[in-house]
C-alpha cells in the first residue's frame, strides 16, 4: 500500500491498517454502513477502544439505540470492559434515545443540544476519538431532505474543526443504497462498507472501503470474522509474491519419503498429498507435524472430516501418538465441518489460528470438503489466499485433498500448479488386493526420485519399499511377496548349484594336486634313482681307468 500525506489514525483493528494503509482520515469522519448484523456497531466501537487501549487517545461513544449498559454487557463479550475505562476518565458513553414522533409533535428541531451534550462529553475526558452509532436515528428526527442534509453537513463540519476522528455507523437503504438517506456517504470523507450474504445456507461477511479522501486503499472485498477478541480483516488479496525462499530441509517423518525429496521438504515450502479415498493422506500429515515436534516446534492441525480425539486414536493404529504432543503443547488440533461457514469463514478462522498459535508446521486436512460451500473457482481462490498467508509467514505447510476418481491426479482444489511439493497416492487393485503406490509428481527446487514406490500403513507408521516388476507390470502387496518369493527361490536355486560347481571343482582340484603330487614323488624317485646310475657308471668308468692304467703299467714294466 502506497503512503499518503493524509495523516492517518490507526484503528488497532487487525488487518484493517493494512488495507487502509494505516487507519483511517485523522480529523475527519468516516461512515461504516451496512445491513443489520453485519457489525456496525462493534467495528466502531472497537476503533474507539483499541485508540484508548493501544494508542493512549480517549474517546466518546454516543450512542441513539442502545443504552450504555446494553453497550458495556456487549462489548464485555469480547473482553472489553466499558466501566473501567469511564472510571478511568479515558471513555464517556452516552446514550441519546430520540423519538420521531415526540419531534413531529414537538415542531422544529436542529442539533444544537446534541452538540453541546457532545462538547461537553469530550471535554470532560479529552476526547481525541468519537463514535456516533445509527447516525440514521437522529436523521430520522427530520421530515425535511433539506434539512437533514444540512444539519448532517453541520455535525461533521463541527467534528472536523475540533480535529476529532469519528466514526458513523448507519444502515444500508432499502433499494440498494449504502445509506437509508443516500446522503451520508457524500459527506464522509471515507465509506466502509460491511456486508453479510448467505449462500446455500451459508453466511459470510465482507468488507470493502467504498471511498477514503486524499488517500490510496484496497479496493477488493476482504473477508472479515467477528471473533472472541473483536474484529478480525483478512487482507490477502494484497498478499504478493515477495516471500522468502529458505534452503533449509525439514523432514517429512517418513524416512524414506524424505531420500525421495533428497533430504525434505524446504522450510515454508507447501506439500501437497492427493488421492482418493483410503491411500493414506492423513497419516502423511500426520507424520509432518509429529516430526515438527519432535523437533520441538510448534504445529497446527486442521481437520474437516474428523474431530481431535478421533485423530488422535485412528494415528494411535498406524505408530504415531499425538495425544502427547498436545499435552505439551506442541500440537494444536482443530476439527470443524466445512458445512459449518462460508468459505471467507474458514479462511479467516486459519488467519486467528495462526495468529493464536504461532506454528512452524500447519496440517490442512480434507480440504476437499470446502466444495460443499463453495465452486470449484471459490474454493481454488480460498485455498491459494490459505496457501499465500502461510508462505508469508514462513511456515511449512502440508494440504491434502482427494482426487476425483483412481488414477486421476488433479485435485478436487485445483492448486496444484502452486504448492511446491506434489505427492500423489493411488489405488492399485491386482489378484483381489488394493495396496498403494506414491509418485512424487513434482517437488519445486531439488532433486527427486522419479520412482514409484509402495507405500504401506504399518503398526509404527508409514513405509515406502520398492515395487516389483514382473512380466505384467508394477506389482504390489502379496503378488510383489510372491514374486519376490520366487526370485528368492530362484536365487537359492542359482546359489545351490554354485556351492555344487564349487564343491565338484574342489574335488577335481584335489584329485588333480593329489596325482600331481604322486607324479613328483615318482618324478624325483626316477630322478635319484637316475642320479645313482649316473654315480655307479662314473665310478665304474674311473675304476676301469684305473685299472686299464695298471696294465698298461704293467706291460711297459714287461718290455
Amino acid at each position: 500500500m502506497e503512503r499518503s500525506s493524509l495523516e492517518k489514525a490507526p484503528t488497532g483493528i487487525k488487518g484493517f491498517d493494512a488495507v487502509t494503509g494505516g487507519g483511517l482520515p485523522r480529523g475527519r469522519a468516516t461512515l461504516v454502513t451496512g445491513t443489520a448484523g453485519t457489525g456496525k456497531t462493534l467495528f466502531a466501537s472497537e476503533f474507539l477502544l483499541r485508540g484508548i487501549l493501544d494508542f493512549g487517545e480517549p474517546g466518546v461513544l454516543l450512542a441513539f439505540e442502545e443504552t450504555p449498559n446494553d453497550l458495556a454487557a456487549n462489548l464485555a463479550s469480547l473482553g472489553f470492559d466499558l466501566p473501567a475505562l469511564e472510571a478511568a476518565g479515558q471513555l464517556r458513553v452516552e446514550s441519546c434515545r430520540i423519538r420521531p414522533a415526540e419531534v413531529v409533535i414537538a415542531g422544529a428541531f436542529d442539533l444544537e443540544a446534541l452538540f453541546v451534550r457532545l462538547e461537553a462529553a469530550v471535554k470532560l475526558v479529552g476526547a481525541r476519538r468519537v463514535v456516533l452509532d445509527t447516525i440514521e436515528v437522529l436523521l430520522g428526527a427530520f421530515g425535511d431532505e433539506r434539512i437533514v442534509r444540512g444539519e448532517l453537513s453541520r455535525l461533521f463540519d463541527w467534528l472536523k474543526e475540533r480535529g476529532l476522528t469519528t466514526v458513523i455507523t448507519g444502515e444500508r437503504g432499502r433499494k440498494g443504497e449504502l445509506t437509508r438517506f443516500g446522503i451520508e456517504e457524500y459527506v464522509s470523507d471515507c465509506v466502509i462498507v460491511l456486508d453479510q450474504r448467505v449462500l446455500e445456507e451459508v453466511s459470510t461477511r465482507r468488507m470493502r472501503v467504498m471511498k477514503y479522501r486524499g488517500a490510496s486503499h484496497g479496493t477488493n472485498e476482504y473477508p472479515f470474522l467477528i471473533t472472541k477478541s473483536g474484529f478480525l480483516v483478512l487482507p490477502v488479496t494484497m498478499l504478493g509474491l515477495s516471500y522468502s525462499a529458505s534452503k533449509e530441509r525439514v523432514s517429512t517423518g517418513i524416512v524414506e519419503l524424505d531420500r525421495m525429496l533428497g533430504g525434505g521438504i524446504y522450510r515454508g515450502s507447501t506439500l501437497l498429498v492427493t488421492g482418493t479415498a483410503g491411500t493414506g493422506k492423513t497419516t502423511v500429515a500426520a507424520h509432518l507435524v509429529a516430526a515438527a515436534c519432535q523437533r520441538g516446534e510448534h504445529a497446527l492441525l486442521v481437520s474437516f472430516e474428523e474431530s481431535p480425539d478421533q485423530l488422535v486414536r485412528n494415528m494411535q493404529s498406524v505408530g504415531i501418538d499425538l495425544e502427547p504432543l498436545r499435552e505439551s503443547g506442541l500440537l494444536r488440533i482443530w476439527s470443524e465441518r466445512a458445512s459449518a461457514q462460508g468459505l471467507e469463514e474458514h479462511l479467516g478462522r486459519l488467519g486467528l489460528l495462526l495468529e493464536e498459535n504461532k506454528p512452524d508446521v500447519v496440517a490442512l486436512d480434507a480440504l476437499g470438503y470446502l466444495t460443499n460451500v463453495g465452486t470449484d473457482r471459490e474454493v481454488t481462490a480460498t485455498v491459494q489466499r490459505q496457501i499465500d498467508l502461510m508462505k508469508c509467514q514462513g511456515i511449512t505447510s502440508v494440504i491434502t485433498s482427494l482426487t476425483h476418481k483412481p488414477g486421476e491426479e488433479e485435485s478436487t482444489i485445483g492448486v496444484t500448479a502452486i504448492t511446491d511439493t506434489w505427492l500423489l497416492l493411488r489405488d492399485l487393485e491386482h489378484d483381489g488386493e488394493r495396496n498403494r503406490l506414491l509418485f512424487v509428481l513434482k517437488s519445486r527446487g531439488m532433486h527427486h526420485s522419479n520412482q514409484v514406490r509402495e507405500f504401506l500403513i504399518t503398526d509404527q507408521g508409514a513405509e515406502l519399499i520398492d515395487v516389483a516388476i514382473g512380466p505384467d507390470g508394477v506389482l504390489t502387496g502379496s503378488s510383489r511377496m510372491q514374486h519376490l518369493a520366487r526370485l528368492k527361490m530362484e536365487s537359492s536355486r542359482r546359489e545351490a548349484e554354485l556351492l555344487r560347481r564349487r564343491k565338484a571343482l574342489d574335488r577335481r582340484r584335489r584329485q588333480m594336486e593329489e596325482k600331481i603330487t604322486t607324479l613328483r614323488e615318482e618324478l624325483s624317485e626316477e630322478t635319484v634313482e637316475l642320479e645313482d646310475f649316473a654315480t655307479q657308471e662314473i665310478i665304474q668308468q674311473e675304476a676301469e681307468t684305473h685299472v686299464m692304467e695298471q696294465l698298461e703299467r704293467q706291460r711297459g714294466t714287461g718290455r
